[in-house]
């Protein structure tokens, strides 16, 4: 009797994970942006030339981020009003980049209490209206993963690093998409154009913080001051992966759908083990053979990058993954790779999705706890 029931449920568990993953993975045709993405990567190619020729590519990760976070905060209109706002976007993206630079090789309680305030005050800027919530999300996530780059290059002694150089890269990639869209504008008659990606909220209306907003930034901070914690205070081996895979899979808030959550838990895992699997690329190589690779895997992440533009609303989760794969390539490309160290980067992956979907569990939890009940009808 029992061996019957559990047959006749099997296929039923399977038929809702089947469910569960096509909802996951479901694509809308309609948000493939294949012209968004190729004009994206023709302007990085910039950057990646210019670091190829004075020979820096340490500092590639910062201009990208910066060029690729200013057209997702870019917020259309006039180009006054345009210009205005991006920079405002840039000169609090520099001061992020150089807060995380200049601690990379601090004591790791500094590292924790730095990401915990950011992670929080990001967190609390639904305060200022959506639009600018997402730019402080986009903000928030570069700065944890330009905290891992920096403890990343930290620990490889033949590299240099210097926080006004990643300073300057971030805020010349702001600057190269400024230039982009000023020419676009002059080709234009000088017109009010769209949002580049008009798919995002523009809205800028205050609104209130609530105590359900409230607590799950703080929960949000929490979470990343602990995989801050873990990753640094223990000394962990490519121990940024943790907190990079954390802040990608966490949701920006409350009211965000669950499928989008599920998405971002889904789409860092993938996009973590499709960097882990590249970088393994390089365990066998020696000497020019190595610097091609290091060179060929530097593209690789831009044409993640590419992706990520393109698949932006096509499907969350791959473009989750595309992101999270290229910032990964690009953070931990410095230091060698061997077949451990792609087991320590997976493991410490999972850890930090892992710690995320505890949070979003314990935030459910919460969210239904201080829910008001429906009022009764008399």
């Amino acid at each position: 009797m029992a061996s019957a029931i559990e047959q006749e449920g099997n296929p039923a568990r399977r038929g809702k994970v089947m469910g569960w993953l096509a909802k996951v993975f479901e694509r809308n045709p309609s948000g493939l942006h294949w012209p968004r993405a190729v004009m994206f990567l023709d302007v990085a190619l910039v950057p990646l030339l210019i670091f190829w020729a004075i020979g820096h590519e340490q500092y590639l990760l910062s201009a990208v981020f910066g060029l690729l976070f200013s057209a997702l905060a870019d917020p259309g209109g006039g180009y006054g009003r345009r210009a205005s706002h991006l920079a405002v976007f840039g000169l609090i993206g520099a001061a992020v980049t150089a807060l995380a630079s200049g601690i990379g090789a601090d004591a790791w309680g500094w590292l924790v209490l730095a990401s915990f305030a950011v992670t929080l005050v990001a967190s609390l800027a639904i305060a200022f209206g959506v639009h600018r919530f997402i730019g402080a999300v986009l903000l928030n996530v570069w700065f944890i993963v330009a905290l891992g780059l920096a403890v990343s290059l930290h620990h490889a002694a033949h590299i240099s690093d210097h926080a006004w150089a990643q300073t300057a890269a971030w805020a010349g990639g702001v600057a190269l998409w400024l230039a982009v869209t000023f020419v676009g504008w002059l080709f234009t008659g000088r017109h009010d154009v769209s949002q580049p990606m008009a798919e995002l909220p523009g809205d800028t209306s205050r609104r209130r913080l609530t105590p359900q907003l409230i607590t799950f930034a703080v929960l949000r901070a929490v979470v990343i001051g602990v995989t801050v914690a873990l990753a640094f205070g223990l000394n962990l081996s490519h121990g940024s992966w943790m907190p990079i895979a954390a802040i990608v899979a966490l949701k920006p808030s409350l009211e965000q759908a669950t499928l989008a959550s599920a998405q971002r838990l889904v789409g860092a895992l993938i996009g973590a083990i499709a960097a882990a699997l590249l970088l393994l690329i390089p365990t066998s190589e020696h000497g020019l053979r190595v610097f091609a690779v290091e060179r060929g895997l530097e593209v690789v992440a831009l044409v993640f990058f590419m992706h990520g533009a393109a698949l932006r609303f096509w499907n969350y989760a791959h473009y989750c993954a595309a992101i999270a794969a290229g910032a990964l390539i690009l953070v931990d490309l410095p230091q060698p790779s061997d077949y451990a160290a792609e087991g320590y980067r997976v493991a410490w992956t999972f850890c930090g999705v892992g710690i995320s979907l505890l949070a979003l569990l314990l935030a459910g939890l919460l969210a239904k706890h201080t829910a008001k009940p429906p009022p009764q009808q008399a």
